[in-house]
């Protein structure tokens, strides 16, 4: 889940009257690893979306945020080496409590002239100076040279692929085309440094970093249900090893159009979780001071019979990119504890600013 899904839609819907045709999703296709790490131009969206929580040498916590995402706005390649049927996108944060509130920066660009790519077969993203490769031992190396802040990160795997849904084919909606292909590689073990924003009067300082990370890639061809008005969505390393993805949809008046979440044991046990076995409560809300919208920061989620308290690294984790992409969303670092095992996340919260109605024009 993710809120590039609307801005490929904005981009698509634009440009064209008539709807242009882009590869379907369909169950009883298997992912296969790891062919489809790489790009999938046919489908109309794609990402690659890695989060994590990051530790510095005196033991300060950070969050952080890299999506590259790949649309594939229905031109043809024409006869320039600009390729307008591709669109690249890049996006960064960092949350840092000693700075009080979360950075971000994001650039796009048409793919081309080698500045600009997402090729298949293997992860290899790129939009200028930022980058997400795969080698062939699994490791990925990120770099983003952001204003103001830089990542530049190594992902080592600990785990095998987590495959969501059924083989990889991923319900978002009722209707069964209301879906992606979509796999997770959580528990990444992070290193590396970051450029850590600067207090008033100082300079930015690079320090070194380890950490959890989680990745997420999907791609898809297909919108939301039309009474969707946006979701929360969780991606959480827990601490015995476990990882937990969970997301809803909702309507306008709060009620599920749906959900599901899925739990991967230490040992490599799957267990999935329908419609009726998950909830996000909200039990503390928190208000942008600057776009005044209003977000659930503090959640209660039920998966199953297992309960998690989610309470964020810092309240002002706001991505607000009205004036470049026009998205305004919440998306932060949260620890969860309860009876459920404690572990680290990211909860992603879209909807909750009127400017994302413009996701059923």
């Amino acid at each position: 889940m993710r809120l590039w899904l609307l801005l490929a839609w904005l981009i698509s819907a634009s440009a064209f009257a008539d709807e242009p045709k882009f590869a379907p999703v369909v169950p009883g296709h298997a992912i296969e690893w790891p062919k489809d790490s790489g790009a999938h131009p046919p489908y109309r969206t794609e990402w690659w979306y890695a989060t994590g929580w990051l530790d510095t040498p005196d033991h300060q916590p950070l969050g952080f945020q890299i999506t590259f995402f790949r649309s594939n706005t229905g031109r043809k390649p024409g006869a320039s080496a600009f390729d307008p049927s591709q669109l690249i996108i890049a996006h960064a944060a960092l949350s840092d409590p000693a700075y009080g509130r979360l950075v971000h920066d994001q650039n796009i660009a048409r793919q081309g002239f080698g500045l600009a790519y997402a090729k298949d077969g293997n992860t290899d993203v790129k939009l200028d100076a930022w980058r997400m490769t795969r080698a062939a031992d699994g490791r990925y190396t990120v770099i983003a040279d952001a204003a103001g802040f830089a990542l530049h990160l190594t992902f080592t795997p600990t785990q095998p692929p987590m495959i969501q849904g059924e083989q990889g084919y991923s319900r978002k909606g009722p209707s069964p085309e209301q879906a992606s292909y979509y796999y997770s590689e959580p528990q990444l073990k992070v290193t590396g440094s970051v450029t850590r924003p600067s207090a008033a009067g100082k300079a930015n300082a690079s320090v070194a970093v380890t950490g959890r990370a989680w990745l997420d890639h999907e791609w898809s061809s297909t919108l939301l249900s039309s009474d969707a008005a946006g979701w929360d969505w969780l991606g959480a390393n827990l601490d015995d090893g476990s990882a937990l993805m969970a997301f809803k949809v909702r309507a306008r008046d709060g009620r599920a159009v749906w959900a599901h979440a899925a739990l991967r044991e230490p040992d490599g046990r799957m267990r999935q979780f329908g419609p009726d076995d998950v909830e996000f409560t909200p039990q503390r809300q928190w208000r942008s001071p600057r776009t005044n919208t209003l977000y659930p920061v503090a959640m209660n989620v039920r998966v199953g019979g297992m309960r998690w308290r989610l309470n964020p690294l810092i309240d002002d984790q706001e991505l607000d990119s009205r004036d470049s992409t026009g998205a305004l969303y919440w998306e932060g670092a949260v620890t969860l504890e309860g009876d459920g095992k404690p572990g680290r996340g990211y909860l992603e919260l879209t909807g909750y600013a009127k400017t994302l109605e413009v996701e059923k024009r």
